[in-house]
């Protein structure tokens, strides 16, 4: 299982991939961000912008959800539910100003399961605290996705469009109440691009049209607004969004020359996705990183080559990726998770196999990453595979994988000291976990001096 090349990866063939992990972070179905890209670099193009704007809108476009999980447990704590439905809901809304729909959204998305008469309390309650509230959310957002795509290494165009993405022409968004030009063209286009978006995939391309031109001189430019309302009947644009093929689309769309992707710099881009994974949760702060650092630890304690503990690496910082598609009142339940929320929680490494296979040479990487869950025994999920089919890097990171839950804090049960852990993983060696791996960890952290990477963090 050797890495790939370096260079020989486009860094579009891996953000696009990786741009399915953030839809799902926002309650979209994936590929929303691609299909967003498709409708953004046509806007581009009727406005003739520059080539490096071009560029920069890409990738921008792409990335634009970079920082939404960093709002997921705070819009699960404010509302008391489903942070994705939240989410996905209130793409269909406008926020900007009081409505009937809106507070229908607030009565489906607010405390769900208890009296109406507790839930009109709570909407009210909202209602009076919604641009406080906004402030925060959308702030966060912004804030979190422009630091990530500086870490990627994006142009500072690219970043500044991801953090002004919601700010709307009449000066009502969020973070900066931007108006009119102020707000960055990139910006401006990707704004419309993704509601067009959302709802030409959910009602038609016409209804899409007809929301963006009902909002133009509000939310979006009008200049926009008027390319958008040409394109209502371009078939052609409209069959690509909607094709299967969306994603090949907007890998022939990447302007100018193909940029390829250093070693380097993939490493950047596993170590920020694991930083937005990471994110989605308190309880899972730094869970990636600790992860990452303690495969690292058994492979190079068990000798492996340095080309394949680096692959093990990066496996270990996107193996979570799919559970970006988990919502918050499940990560976060305090008590045992019912059938549903637990089948809904065994998706999470189909997702991430799902995700990290689509990038050019990293199929390998992709199982190794979603095994993270099988068992030697078999008896784990989400295939069940047995010892034999696990390979040695797969089981190294089912190995850290425990290691770095059981030292981190839970909803239901506090941080476990290392010499606990230790012990509690060795009861499970031969049966769910390799012993050999788990020999390598211990003698690289030897219980006396061993700190859990995310006791602090899980605690905060």
């Amino acid at each position: 299982m050797m890495p790939e090349a370096a260079g020989t990866i486009r860094l579009s063939d891996v953000v696009s991939a990786l741009s399915a992990a953030l839809d799902l972070t926002e309650g979209q179905p994936m590929g929303h961000a691609v299909r967003s890209c498709i409708l953004g670099m046509r806007i581009a193009e009727e406005l003739r912008l520059r080539a490096e704007d071009c560029s920069d809108l890409y990738y921008a476009l792409l990335l634009k959800d970079a920082g939404c999980s960093s709002n997921s447990a705070r819009m699960h704590q404010i509302l008391g539910s489903d942070d994705l439905q939240a989410k996905r809901e209130v793409k269909f809304e406008d926020w900007t100003k009081p409505s009937l729909s809106g507070l229908r959204y607030l009565l489906r998305n607010v405390l769900p399961g208890t009296s109406l008469a507790r839930r009109l309390v709570k909407a009210v309650a909202l209602g009076f605290e919604q641009k406080r509230n906004n402030a925060e959310v959308i702030g966060a957002r912004c804030e979190r996705g422009a630091e990530i795509a500086r870490k990627i290494g994006l142009n500072q165009a690219s970043a500044e469009a991801i953090r002004s993405l919601d700010e709307h022409w009449s000066g009502a968004g969020y973070p900066e109440h931007r108006k009119g030009q102020e707000i960055p063209i990139l910006s401006r286009i990707m704004n419309v691009s993704q509601t067009l978006e959302v709802f030409a995939s959910a009602r038609g391309a016409s209804e899409a049209v007809r929301v963006v031109a009902d909002r133009g001189g509000s939310w979006f430019d009008p200049e926009i607004v008027h390319i958008v309302r040409s394109l209502e009947h371009d078939q052609k644009l409209w069959d690509k969004v909607q094709s299967k093929d969306a994603r090949e689309y907007v890998l022939q769309m990447e302007p100018g020359t193909a940029v390829r992707a250093s070693a380097e710099r993939i490493d950047s881009i596993c170590r920020a996705f694991a930083e937005v994974i990471d994110a989605k949760s308190p309880y899972t702060f730094t869970h990636s990183m600790g992860v990452a650092e303690a495969a690292v630890d058994i492979s190079e304690g068990l000798g492996l080559a340095p080309q394949t503990t680096a692959m093990v690496r990066r496996a270990a910082l996107l193996h979570d990726v799919g559970k970006l598609s988990v919502s918050n009142a499940i990560l976060e339940k305090p008590g045992k998770l019912d059938e549903e929320e637990w089948k809904t929680m065994k998706m999470h490494p189909v997702y991430t196999k799902v995700i990290l296979e689509k990038i050019s040479g990293f199929q390998d990487l992709a199982f190794v990453a979603a095994a993270h869950h099988e068992r030697l025994d078999g008896k784990g999920y989400p295939e069940g595979l047995t010892g034999e089919q696990l390979p040695l890097t797969a089981r190294i990171i089912c190995v850290a994988d425990v290691y770095q839950a059981l030292c981190e804090k839970r909803p239901y049960r506090d941080s476990l000291p290392a010499k606990v852990v230790f012990r509690m993983m060795a009861e499970d060696a031969s049966t769910r976990l390799d012993s050999e791996c788990l020999t390598a960890l211990k003698e690289r952290r030897p219980e006396e001096t061993v700190k859990c990477t995310a006791q602090a963090a899980g605690a905060s």
